[in-house]
């Protein structure tokens, strides 16, 4: 007759519940495909929390920044998640072989729908409906036509001439004479030019001259973000807590995205009167949103859905092209303003090379601003614009992609890793731009590192390999990447051919450690002085 070491009388499940759960966490540690890529933390190798957690605090740039230097080029961050730090075994096979933004359910992406859940171009998960989108935008926002359309060019001369310069002497009539919030002043100039392009001078913002529209847009606007953590990482728990009748984002987020939207929406129907027009003046012509409507009238034709209502697949896209158009300039040039400030002797080199522009852009040369080509051109503007965008990347938080279901190697080609399907893969502009063997003093801002002579692999490696600020991959990169920089230049030409600029006060100016990073105290103070232009 058997025995057995317990009495009948002793319950085995409570013996039994410990055992199966450790059981259950070995067997996610050892037995997971991703077991052999270094773990950023030791709960990345059984759970998500650790890295949710560190989303939440708003600190994960940071801390893929110091993982990445203890462990190397490939880390892992969750069960299915990793971050890579390398152009080969890296961005090149996540991004420029077409990695989706999403594996066909929720993508990350998804958050950056607008109007209840309209997609646009960069919220799309999928490379087929995002291509199809980009080929109707891509020719008006490609460089040659950026450079050489004549709506951009009125907008820009009476954007600079009118409002902008005029606006900035204004200043000295103030109880401060000259001192002004840089950052804000910025923002209100890129969404000016970016609106103009999109929507037509005529039907676009003007918040240069108007600052109470300014402080209530950027009030909407910034006061948001402090809340993105949990619908976009958590999304089906927001919404299953908000039903239950508690909301993790506080409703008036909602609200001020209505607001945002509606105030685009009127922006639409302004541009959409405007075609309707006869006869539109030049500086007029909404080219995105006359590309973007017609484009789109063509394919619901094509379809067989004439009568289709496109009013909110436009305004989405269009809102999403401003926001993201006037708020990584606008980070950019307050950090370029900051470091010319910084360094006055980078400052008057600068002046002299803009100044030799014909016409200079000053008040006297009215209306005629140089040629875009020949402001492009300017060797020391480049400079100073290209390493602001290396050492105060916009956007320098990862983007992720999500592997295909044939999975894939990643790493360089010595230690490489055989990652599944379906895992989420993302790499950080803050993160590249940080390659001492790329960017020697990689924490200094030095432009001069753009003007040097180096070897034909060097310079592939800084200004397109390693360099990420517009990303990569010529499907998914910044449609807007030549209109950004045209805008910068100009308004950086405008700014430093006519005064020169002194810190007042940069508290606060570090840079948040998030997905889009403006300056922590969301100002710059800054005191200009008119410059004798002769």
């Amino acid at each position: 007759m058997l025995e057995f070491p317990f009495p009948f009388s002793v319950p085995i499940i409570p013996f039994l519940l410990p055992l199966l759960f450790i059981f259950h966490i070995l067997y996610r540690y050892f037995a997971a495909p991703l077991y052999h890529v270094p773990a950023a933390h030791p709960l990345a190798h059984i759970t998500s929390l650790w890295i949710l957690y560190i989303r939440f605090r708003a600190i994960e740039n940071q801390t893929l920044k110091a993982a990445h230097g203890r462990l190397g080029p490939v880390i892992r961050l969750g069960p299915k998640e990793v971050s890579v730090n390398c152009v080969k075994g890296g961005i090149r096979e996540v991004y420029a072989g077409g990695m989706e933004k999403g594996d066909g359910g929720y993508s990350w992406y998804s958050f950056f729908s607008n109007y209840g859940g309209v997609p646009n171009m960069f919220s799309t998960a999928g490379n087929r409906p995002h291509s199809t989108r980009k080929r109707m935008l891509s020719n008006v926002y490609s460089k040659s036509v950026v450079t050489s359309s004549p709506a951009l060019l009125a907008q820009a001369s009476s954007i600079l001439y009118e409002r902008f310069l005029p606006s900035l002497s204004s200043t000295f009539s103030s109880p401060d004479p000259g001192v002004l919030n840089m950052y804000a002043f910025l923002c209100a100039t890129t969404m000016d030019i970016v609106t103009g392009y999109i929507f037509g001078l005529a039907s676009s913002s003007n918040l240069i001259s108007n600052p109470k529209q300014l402080d209530w847009f950027l009030d909407l606007y910034n006061s948001r973000r402090s809340y993105n953590f949990w619908p976009q990482e958590l999304p089906n728990l927001t919404e299953w807590v908000r039903r239950v009748g508690y909301r993790l984002v506080p409703k008036w987020v909602d609200e001020a995205n209505g607001e945002i939207e509606k105030w685009t929406e009127g922006m639409c129907e302004s541009a959409a009167a405007v075609l309707r027009l006869s006869e539109v003046k030049v500086e007029d012509t909404p080219v995105v949103y006359q590309q973007l409507s017609a484009a789109l009238s063509r394919e619901a034709k094509k379809a067989g859905n004439e009568k289709a209502d496109l009013t909110y697949p436009i305004a989405s896209e269009v809102l999403d092209h401003l926001a993201a158009g006037f708020d990584t300039s606008g980070i950019t040039l307050t950090y370029v303003i900051h470091q010319l400030s910084k360094n006055p002797s980078i400052q008057d080199n600068l002046r002299t090379e803009l100044l030799s522009l014909s016409p200079p852009l000053i008040p006297s040369s009215a209306p005629v601003i140089p040629d875009p080509k020949a402001v492009d051109a300017l060797p020391l503007l480049h400079a100073v614009i290209w390493e602001t965008l290396r050492l105060h990347p916009a956007i320098p938080g990862p983007q992720p992609r999500v592997t295909p279901p044939s999975g894939c190697r990643l790493g360089p080609e010595e230690r490489s890793y055989y990652i599944p399907a379906g895992v989420r893969v993302s790499a950080s502009a803050g993160i590249l731009h940080s390659n001492e063997e790329v960017y020697e003093k990689a924490g200094e801002w030095r432009p001069q590192r753009w003007l040097e002579k180096v070897g034909e692999e060097k310079k592939k490696d800084m200004e397109s390999r390693w360099f990420w600020s517009f990303g990569s991959g010529a499907g998914r990169m910044c449609v807007g990447s030549h209109l950004a920089v045209y805008q910068m230049k100009y308004i950086v030409a405008a700014l430093y051919s006519n005064f020169e600029t002194h810190i007042i006060d940069d508290t606060g100016i570090e840079q948040s450690d998030a997905y889009t990073a403006p300056p922590k105290s969301g100002k710059l103070m800054i005191r200009l002085e008119h410059v004798n232009t002769g």
